[in-house]
């Protein structure tokens, strides 16, 4: 699939919005801050920014000065930039998005092949043919294989995506198909079956509906159920998406980048930072720490593109020219 989010016919013409360009910076870089200071807080243990004014000291005030630089330099960007028009700049984020969600799901697919292969290896005691003792008690180790394995492929996928332009959907589906497939074929025919199979199709179909969701929101593909918008003009169609962006979905990703990163027993955090598996221990695959990450994964990605979304609504709401056209379909 071609990506899309080139669009080469967006026109850069638009009247100066620095209050709306501020308000969509300022939320993306209090989402990199965010993330930033879960990184300095869970893995190096910083203290929380907020305890700069109770008892967390002077490293609190490296967490809160991040969000300080965050706040300052989108306003500082916005004004420094308000010649730029709102669909240039929805274009830009969306562009970078897309990068983001093109890694990802590079990474899956490599994470996925080579784990499960390792995996397989691993139930059917084919290790010993390849590596040595050593190798084989640590490959039986979920932080092992998560640093020493995991870690790379994940570089590499980044890479991989910053030289190509396909997002990788109708592969990534196909492939669900045909681990499924596997599994059919291999319990009903040939009486065959290992934990690492179902775990293989439940890691890659998790990428899929969750990954796909920001690209989704772009292709104005999500199912929608309305009595009223059908019949609105662009200019209101705009205005209650800028609205509806800003209160309902903004704020739902913010709850759950909120809930998933609050702290070290969080829902994401604890996960990832133990390199938790499934209850089916070393017959499995080691990825399901990397399925709690894929909930933040899913929450800064649609973040991100209703940051775009908002900009492209209140264009629309503004009749400036280059308006995309979407699927919008209704139900």
């Amino acid at each position: 699939m071609a990506q899309t989010g080139q669009m080469d016919d967006v026109r850069a013409q638009g009247n100066p919005a620095p209050l709306i360009r501020s308000i969509g910076w300022v939320m993306l870089a209090v989402l990199a801050a965010y993330l930033i200071n879960n990184a300095l807080v869970v893995g190096f243990g910083f203290p929380y920014a907020m305890t700069l004014f109770s008892d967390g000291g002077s490293m609190a005030g490296v967490t809160f000065g991040i969000y300080m630089i965050a706040i300052v330099g989108g306003i500082i960007f916005a004004i420094s930039s308000s010649g730029t028009a709102l669909r240039t700049d929805a274009t830009r984020i969306h562009n970078f998005n897309i990068y983001i969600i093109r890694a990802c799901f590079w990474v899956v697919f490599l994470v996925g092949i080579v784990d499960a292969t390792i995996a397989i290896l691993r139930v059917e005691g084919l290790l010993a043919y390849f590596v040595s003792d050593d190798l084989i008690k640590s490959l039986k180790l979920s932080r092992f294989v998560g640093v020493k394995i995991h870690l790379p492929l994940i570089a590499a996928g980044f890479i991989v995506a910053y030289f190509t332009r396909t997002l990788g959907f109708l592969w990534l589906a196909l492939l669900i198909v045909a681990a499924e497939l596997t599994i059919v074929i291999s319990r009903f025919v040939f009486s065959y079956e290992q934990a690492l199979m179902g775990d293989l199709v439940r890691y890659w179909y998790a990428a899929l509906f969750l990954f796909a969701s920001a690209f989704t929101l772009f292709e104005d593909g999500h199912v929608r159920v309305d009595v009223l918008y059908a019949g609105f003009k662009d200019r209101t169609r705009g205005f209650v998406n800028a609205i509806g962006t800003l209160a309902l979905g903004c704020t739902t990703a913010w709850v759950i980048l909120w809930i998933g990163f609050n702290g070290k027993q969080s829902i994401i955090n604890a996960p990832v930072m133990n390199f938790e598996i499934t209850q089916q221990g070393s017959t499995g695959m080691f990825v399901k720490y990397q399925m709690a990450a894929f909930l933040g994964i899913f929450a800064a990605t649609m973040l991100i593109q209703f940051v775009a979304f908002f900009f492209e609504a209140v264009a629309d709401y503004r009749g400036e020219p280059g308006k995309r056209e979407t699927a919008e379909v209704a139900h």
